[in-house]
């Protein structure tokens, strides 16, 4: 069988020569690719192996499982990655001077492994170069993207229907997640680093909001097992309460991200204010967010509207607040750029980035939306599209 479908083959050169001018940047010879997340990025679909892209000739595919696919000069399997510096020769590819590792996303061991094999190279961290590459999307890219938005909005417009009466937030969830996988969601988020775990989602009811968490969310929530504390808890959705709905919009391996809330009965004024306020955060970011313009400049224009309605000690949590208002996504859900106060990226067209002002109401609950947007050169573009307002459950 075919690695790698016809349908994507120019798109995939796209991202290599992506990847090919940050490693001319950093002066490096080659990579050699091994994590999950970035073989899918340079080839379209994953397998157990390794990418090795040098500056000069076409990547090789070194893979170890699954058996049975096409084989060729630019695919080959392998048992052992001991065997690449023999098989590179065959083909006539030079030893690098300077290769990059994913130092940020592989073990120790691993690393040393893998730096044996390549005895007289000098070896440096390929993970920034990388990422850098994947900040900027290309078309079929996007296009997977404007699919997932579309999907997960579907989900979202069905979602008052999944509550019943006296529903635990936990059980709220699954019937959620049911219906994510009745749309088609993969049924998990891929993240970045190896402090972030979470399972489909956030739904996050009440005080549950204000319960400070162990990751770099921005909502927190306690959990329902000191082993994954983060989001629902188990408790009973009361009146008077939001329910803040975050949840998985992976269906193709890539991912949008989207918040909304609903509502049990009257809420006070102060949520309804905060709410709007996000909104407002939203629409003057989408302004703003030009090429060119800094990332930081999100954060700040954020922040001063939050402050300027009266509203900081709620913004992005109350009990534990979070320094950010938003993150690259893609697939991975926690990719670059982080939009903080400390950020020096520079917005590029067609980079997808998630904002999601919110804010934490004591004995309320969360209140604030989420957008997956596109940069483009008239603004912000959202790709998931769904009413903003506080809906009613």
């Amino acid at each position: 069988m075919k690695l790698i479908r016809e349908d994507i083959v120019s798109d995939i050169r796209l991202r290599v020569e992506s990847v090919r001018r940050n490693m001319q940047q950093m002066q490096m010879d080659a990579v050699l690719i091994a994590s999950n997340a970035n073989i899918f990025y340079t080839t379209g679909r994953f397998f157990r192996g390794y990418v090795y892209i040098s500056a000069d000739n076409m990547p090789v595919w070194f893979v170890v499982r699954p058996k049975g696919f096409e084989i060729g000069d630019d695919i080959i399997e392998i048992r052992k990655p001991e065997l690449i510096p023999d098989e590179l020769k065959k083909l006539g590819i030079s030893m690098p001077g300077k290769i990059g590792f994913e130092y940020d996303d592989m073990t120790y061991s691993d690393i040393k492994r893998l730096e044996a094999i390549f005895p007289d190279s000098q070896s440096v961290n390929a993970s920034p170069v990388i990422r850098k590459a994947r900040m900027v999307k290309t078309p079929w890219e996007i296009d997977q993207m404007r699919f997932d938005g579309i999907h997960q909005a579907e989900v979202y417009r069905r979602i008052r229907h999944c509550y019943k009466e006296d529903m635990t937030d936990i059980e709220f969830q699954i019937e959620i997640e049911k219906t994510l996988r009745l749309e088609g969601c993969l049924g998990y988020i891929r993240t970045s680093g190896n402090l972030m775990e979470i399972n489909m989602g956030s739904v996050i009811a009440g005080d549950n909001a204000d319960a400070p968490g162990p990751y770099e969310f921005t909502m927190g929530g306690s959990g329902a097992d000191p082993s994954l504390p983060v989001g629902a808890n188990g408790t009973t959705i009361h009146r008077g309460e939001t329910v803040m709905v975050d949840v998985c919009g992976a269906f193709n391996g890539y991912q949008t991200d989207m918040t909304r809330v609903w509502r049990l009965g009257e809420i006070p004024k102060l949520a309804y204010k905060a709410h709007e306020c996000s909104r407002n955060i939203m629409r003057e970011c989408e302004k703003i967010g030009l090429p060119g313009a800094k990332v930081s400049d999100l954060y700040e224009k954020a922040l001063k509207i939050a402050e300027d309605e009266g509203l900081r000690e709620y913004f992005m949590g109350h009990n534990q607040q979070a320094p950010f208002i938003g993150h690259g996504v893609g697939i991975q859900l926690n990719e670059l750029p982080v939009v903080t106060s400390r950020s020096r990226d520079i917005l590029e067209g067609n980079m997808t980035i998630a904002l999601e002002p919110k804010f934490v109401i004591p004995h309320v609950g969360a209140v604030g939306i989420e957008n997956t947007y596109v940069v483009t050169a008239s603004g912000l573009e959202c790709i998931t599209v769904f009413p903003e307002e506080i809906q009613e459950l």
